[in-house]
């Protein structure tokens, strides 16, 4: 077998904590439910997972060892990242979540968003790096282990940010443009990729 069953069993239990544990990527998935309803909230998700499997291909061909060998590359991608979250708290801010003057957020660009997020996140190659190497064996494809144990983060990441940014678009059916509880969940969002923006920064 490719993947040693005794490291896929202690695998499955250390995965799935990591996917129920509330991250900025559940929380982005939130946002873009509350923003564009039920299936932008999935297709976030869609989006963060595609560009964790990326990372995990990165790092399974050793291509992430080299890039943490090199600190100006690292913060070319943390300040890219920082930017592109600032921008969307700006734009969160200024745009209605629900209501005739609420623009309709496509699952496309939800995705596109989710996709960007993640991707500029030199943490999430980190964790990569530290995380999923304790359950490889390097006599056999590292490969292929790597891309086996990235897919079982993957599909329980979609399920879990999935159903979190279902629930939020569930709940924006119930909001009125321009009410305080409107403005209060925008304002929340906003300062939620804001506050994303500065941890990452810093």
């Amino acid at each position: 077998m490719i993947v040693d069953p005794v490291m896929l069993l202690a695998f499955l239990p250390a995965g799935l904590a990591l996917n129920i544990a509330p991250g900025p990527d559940m929380l982005f998935c939130m946002a873009q439910g509350l923003r564009g309803g039920p299936r932008c909230g999935w297709a976030a998700s869609a989006g963060v997972t595609a560009s964790g499997m990326l990372h995990v291909l990165v790092a399974g061909l050793g291509l992430g060892a080299l890039v943490a060998a090199i600190p100006g590359a690292f913060d070319v991608i943390r300040w890219a990242g920082a930017a592109y979250l600032a921008y969307i708290a700006y734009k969160t801010f200024r745009t209605p979540l629900a209501g005739v003057n609420a623009p309709t957020l496509s699952p496309l660009k939800a995705a596109r968003q989710g996709f960007f997020v993640n991707l500029t996140n030199p943490k999430f190659i980190l964790f990569v790096l530290a995380f999923v190497p304790q359950f490889v064996n390097p006599a056999g494809n590292v490969l292929a282990q790597f891309m086996i144990f990235g897919a079982m983060m993957g599909v329980g990441g979609l399920i879990v940010n999935g159903l979190v940014g279902q629930f939020a678009g569930k709940l924006r059916t119930y909001l009125q443009g321009g009410t305080k509880t409107e403005k209060g969940l925008r304002y929340a969002c906003g300062t939620l990729f804001g506050g994303l923006a500065l941890r990452l920064a810093a």
